[in-house]
């Protein structure tokens, strides 16, 4: 799925390619993308004529702005945009056609058939599902290390999972929550409550940091993901633990382990990332998976 990193490329792309854009008309090939209208027929007729003024982020969402209309779209597994001509073929699993007036379309393509489209006029977007939960962005000045302790630092749930809540921070996935949790040291099963201080500063520094990386390295193409422009991203081969279960960990040189916390398979290295010995009551026991 892609995250934070991922979505922005992909905003920024689109920023280029389609702000200015006047949509002539809208075909809609799969109607359970469509979440808001339901009926698929309202939601093409309710774009007709509007003009895309840019293209914006918030979390793992595009917030693409027209003149009196906002869309709101999310990729989940392997959605993807992409600008054709009109003539060009239309590629299987293509489910929504934006067709321009200027002879161009912007295409949404979605093998698995999992993301969405909501349709809300200025404002609402922000205070109704999909967006009314959302927490913190980390890459924006609001993420300091006190906004982001005051989320998660006393709740007694793992870290992992906490960082992976979209409620509390935004953006993070699987990925770039265990290359932050390795540049910090800290073990994915940890509870929140049992990191000290300065592990706290650790870990927000990594978040920033990773996240940063790897969006000026275009995001990660671990499977499927590319840009607008069709451009894989170039991050996954900065990758320090993601993916190199059994490899030799960078920094020290013991090897890899793949475990499973929270639901989600997780990528540790033990001699970087210790347990550690003595535990408080509070502290939850690692996975012997």
């Amino acid at each position: 799925m892609p995250e934070l990193p991922e979505v922005e490329t992909v905003r920024r792309t689109l920023n280029e390619l389609i702000r200015g854009k006047r949509i002539e008309r809208v075909t809609v090939s799969l109607p359970r993308i469509i979440q808001r209208p339901h009926e698929p027929e309202i939601f093409a007729a309710a774009l007709a004529g509007h003009t895309i003024e840019s293209v914006e982020r918030r979390g793992k969402f595009l917030r693409i702005l027209l003149d009196g209309l906002v869309l709101v779209s999310h990729l989940r597994m392997e959605g993807r945009y992409g600008v054709y001509e009109a003539d060009e073929p239309v590629e299987l699993h293509t489910h929504v056609r934006f067709h321009f007036e200027d002879g161009t379309e912007l295409r949404y393509k979605d093998v698995r058939q999992f993301g969405t489209m909501h349709l809300f006029a200025p404002g609402e977007d922000l205070v109704l599902p999909p967006l009314n939960k959302l927490g913190i962005e980390p890459l924006n000045e609001e993420f300091t290390l006190q906004a982001f302790k005051k989320e998660v630092a006393h709740r007694t749930t793992k870290i992992k999972p906490l960082l992976l809540n979209q409620e509390y921070i935004v953006g993070l996935g699987n990925i770039y929550v265990d290359e932050a949790l390795f540049t910090a040291g800290i073990h994915p099963e940890r509870t929140a409550d049992s990191i000290r201080p300065a592990e706290w500063t650790k870990l927000h520094e990594a978040i920033r940091a990773t996240l940063s990386r790897a969006v000026d390295a275009g995001g990660s193409s671990i499977k499927s993901y590319v840009n607008g422009q069709g451009e894989m991203g170039m991050f996954q081969h900065e990758l320090l633990i993601y993916g190199r279960k059994n490899e030799p960990c960078r920094k020290c040189g013991a090897s890899i382990d793949k475990t499973v916390v929270g639901g989600r398979g997780t990528h540790i290295c033990l001699k970087c990332q210790p347990f550690p010995k003595k535990r408080g009551s509070n502290a939850a026991k690692p996975s012997s998976k």
